[in-house]
């Protein structure tokens, strides 16, 4: 097993830490990915505050790297590839054969922390076994091992920290409102929150031609970035009724909406502020049941759907996401900055802050 550096966490309320670990040598169908770049994700938080007994864990899903080495049974990725690491899916299953492999029937299983079928490690500090294999990855290290339904190759030149985050926050919102709401010319599409994922469905609605944008979001430098970026109006909640103020700027309310904030009282507002026939989608995993008047949805033919990566099959929607970037129409890259590894911890405070869109790492 080769030595490498890692973020690891030993406890949820703690800081990460950075520790030498040990991984092991691809087995058969595993791909060894040397990691060069990694986006922390709200995902990645959320995982470690629920809080696992058995610690240490690593953490770690939207990966970008060189593959380094492959077992013999793998196929379509080779050694020196430049690859960016996305979720798992089995390829199998109803869901994976319909291309939504989002809804795998094995994404749970294989998206969480998990042994090999033959519980040997992975990773490990000394004797102690580490947790690993979030998303098929634990990409907060210097290598990961992966397997071929998570690890998409991208073209030569790739810059791996703004293609870090299109494993899952930029595919969850550029696909969102690419792959799921789809709107049309003269469209209106709000957006309720303007982290990562949100900015990315601003990014990705103005590729789109004649669709208005308007963004909900608290943060006055995110609202002035949105704007930026094209949106037509930036509301902060703060300020009173934001429906009132929709269907008043939309003559009538929106036609899409994106809510990425995962609070039932925003999707309650993101739904009433929509006209007739709207559409809202939701990315955001909160907790909660929204209070939502089910006569406005019969009456206006309302739809509410909710929407896991972006509805995006990675290796597909990666790399058009990649040439939309290369033709200027998508530009990531001020959505993201690049922090040495060791200060995981000043990232996510800039993150919590407000400073910084999205923190990516980088080895």
């Amino acid at each position: 097993m080769p030595a490498i550096s890692a973020a690891i966490s030993r406890d949820p309320r703690a800081a990460f830490t950075i520790e030498t670990v040990e991984i092991d040598e691809p087995r058969a169908d595993e791909i060894l990915v040397r990691i060069v770049a990694a986006g922390i994700c709200h995902t990645d938080l959320v995982s470690r505050a629920a809080g696992a007994a058995d610690r240490p864990i690593l953490l770690g899903h939207e990966g970008a790297g060189v593959v380094e080495a492959v077992g013999g049974d793998v196929a379509g990725v080779r050694p020196g590839d430049q690859v960016v690491l996305s979720y798992r899916h089995c390829g199998a299953c109803r869901n994976c054969r319909l291309g939504r492999p989002a809804y795998c029937a094995r994404a749970t299983k294989l998206n969480q922390f998990g042994a090999r079928a033959d519980r040997t490690p992975r990773v490990r500090i000394g004797e102690t076994t580490v947790r690993d294999g979030f998303f098929g990855q634990s990409s907060f290290a210097g290598y990961a091992l992966t397997t071929a339904d998570n690890t998409v190759v991208v073209p030569p030149g790739t810059d791996p920290v703004l293609a870090a985050p299109l494993g899952c926050g930029f595919q969850t919102g550029a696909g969102a409102v690419l792959n799921a709401l789809r709107p049309e010319p003269e469209a209106t599409l709000v957006v309720y929150g303007a982290g990562a994922v949100g900015m990315a469905g601003v990014l990705a609605a103005k590729t789109l031609p004649g669709v208005e944008v308007i963004v909900v979001e608290l943060s006055a430098e995110r609202r002035s970035l949105a704007m930026e970026f094209g949106a037509a109006h930036a509301l902060d909640p703060a300020d009173g009724d934001t429906t009132a103020a929709i269907s008043d700027l939309t003559g009538g309310g929106a036609t899409h909406a994106l809510d990425t904030t995962g609070r039932p009282e925003v999707l309650a507002n993101a739904v009433a502020a929509l006209g007739i026939g709207g559409v809202a989608v939701v990315v955001g995993l909160g907790a909660g049941v929204p209070p939502i008047d089910l006569r406005d949805i019969v009456l206006s033919g309302k739809t509410i759907r909710g929407c896991l990566e972006g509805d995006a099959i990675p290796h597909q929607f990666i790399p058009e996401l990649l040439a939309l970037h290369a033709a200027g129409h998508l530009p990531l890259e001020r959505l993201v900055r690049a922090y040495p590894y060791a200060e995981i911890n000043t990232a996510l405070a800039d993150q919590r802050a407000g400073h910084v869109v999205k923190p990516v790492l980088t080895w």
